[in-house]
Protein backbone atom coordinates (compact mmCIF):
# COMPACT_ATOMS: atom_id res chain seq x y z
CA UNK A 1 0.00 0.00 0.00
CA UNK A 2 1.31 3.28 -0.49
CA UNK A 3 0.80 6.18 1.82
CA UNK A 4 1.47 9.96 1.62
CA UNK A 5 3.64 11.73 4.25
CA UNK A 6 3.09 15.52 4.46
CA UNK A 7 6.58 16.64 5.23
CA UNK A 8 8.57 20.01 5.40
CA UNK A 9 11.56 19.13 3.69
CA UNK A 10 13.21 16.49 1.37
CA UNK A 11 13.54 14.20 3.47
CA UNK A 12 12.53 11.07 5.94
CA UNK A 13 14.71 13.41 8.80
CA UNK A 14 12.02 15.98 7.83
CA UNK A 15 9.49 16.38 10.31
CA UNK A 16 5.46 15.98 9.29
CA UNK A 17 3.93 19.15 8.10
CA UNK A 18 0.77 19.98 9.98
CA UNK A 19 -0.64 21.09 6.74
CA UNK A 20 -2.70 19.05 4.03
CA UNK A 21 -2.62 20.93 1.37
CA UNK A 22 0.21 23.89 1.91
CA UNK A 23 2.61 21.45 2.82
CA UNK A 24 5.82 21.85 1.29
CA UNK A 25 6.45 18.14 0.09
CA UNK A 26 4.84 14.59 0.44
CA UNK A 27 6.50 11.48 1.02
CA UNK A 28 5.27 8.75 -0.68
CA UNK A 29 5.81 5.52 1.09
CA UNK A 30 5.48 2.01 0.19
CA UNK A 31 4.59 -0.48 2.40
CA UNK A 32 5.39 -3.62 0.36
CA UNK A 33 8.69 -2.47 -1.20
CA UNK A 34 9.54 -0.41 1.43
CA UNK A 35 10.63 2.56 -0.96
CA UNK A 36 10.43 6.32 -0.64
CA UNK A 37 9.28 8.77 -3.45
CA UNK A 38 9.54 12.28 -2.67
CA UNK A 39 7.03 14.49 -4.33
CA UNK A 40 7.22 18.65 -4.43
CA UNK A 41 4.06 19.90 -3.86
CA UNK A 42 3.47 22.84 -6.66
CA UNK A 43 -0.18 23.60 -4.99
CA UNK A 44 1.59 24.97 -1.71
CA UNK A 45 1.42 28.58 -2.58
CA UNK A 46 -2.00 28.83 -4.13
CA UNK A 47 -4.36 31.12 -3.14
CA UNK A 48 -7.48 28.78 -2.97
CA UNK A 49 -8.26 24.92 -4.02
CA UNK A 50 -4.76 23.90 -2.61
CA UNK A 51 -6.35 20.96 -0.44
CA UNK A 52 -8.61 19.35 -3.72
CA UNK A 53 -5.72 19.82 -5.79
CA UNK A 54 -3.32 18.60 -3.61
CA UNK A 55 -5.62 15.33 -2.89
CA UNK A 56 -5.61 14.80 -6.54
CA UNK A 57 -2.07 14.64 -6.94
CA UNK A 58 -1.65 12.05 -3.91
CA UNK A 59 -4.16 10.08 -5.60
CA UNK A 60 -2.28 10.40 -9.09
CA UNK A 61 0.37 8.49 -6.77
CA UNK A 62 -2.06 5.52 -6.06
CA UNK A 63 -1.77 6.47 -2.49
CA UNK A 64 -4.05 4.70 -0.32
CA UNK A 65 -3.79 6.72 2.91
CA UNK A 66 -2.70 10.05 3.76
CA UNK A 67 -0.96 10.90 7.35
CA UNK A 68 -1.15 14.80 7.74
CA UNK A 69 -1.51 17.25 11.11
CA UNK A 70 -5.03 18.54 9.90
CA UNK A 71 -6.88 18.23 6.92
CA UNK A 72 -8.57 21.44 5.42
CA UNK A 73 -13.17 21.15 5.97
CA UNK A 74 -13.53 19.97 1.60
CA UNK A 75 -10.95 17.06 1.93
CA UNK A 76 -13.08 14.49 3.74
CA UNK A 77 -15.98 13.79 1.20
CA UNK A 78 -13.52 13.74 -1.52
CA UNK A 79 -11.00 11.65 0.10
CA UNK A 80 -13.92 9.24 1.00
CA UNK A 81 -15.04 9.17 -2.94
CA UNK A 82 -11.60 8.70 -4.28
CA UNK A 83 -11.30 5.85 -0.81
CA UNK A 84 -8.29 7.34 0.37
CA UNK A 85 -8.47 6.88 4.63
CA UNK A 86 -6.91 10.13 5.86
CA UNK A 87 -4.86 9.81 9.24
CA UNK A 88 -4.19 12.65 11.76
CA UNK A 89 -1.47 12.99 14.01
CA UNK A 90 -1.33 15.43 16.17
CA UNK A 91 2.05 15.40 18.01
CA UNK A 92 5.45 16.67 16.12
CA UNK A 93 7.11 13.49 14.66
CA UNK A 94 9.42 12.97 11.98
CA UNK A 95 8.65 11.42 8.46
CA UNK A 96 10.51 8.34 9.91
CA UNK A 97 9.19 7.71 12.90
CA UNK A 98 5.85 7.37 11.04
CA UNK A 99 7.61 5.40 8.30
CA UNK A 100 8.84 3.06 11.24
CA UNK A 101 4.92 2.78 12.73
CA UNK A 102 3.43 1.81 9.36
CA UNK A 103 5.78 -1.06 9.53
CA UNK A 104 4.46 -2.80 13.06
Amino acid sequence: MKVAITSTGNSIESMLDERFGRCSYFVIYNTESKSTEIVPNPNKDAENGAGPASLQLVASHNAEKIVSGEFGTKIKSLADSLKIQLVVVKEPKKVKDIIEMLNK
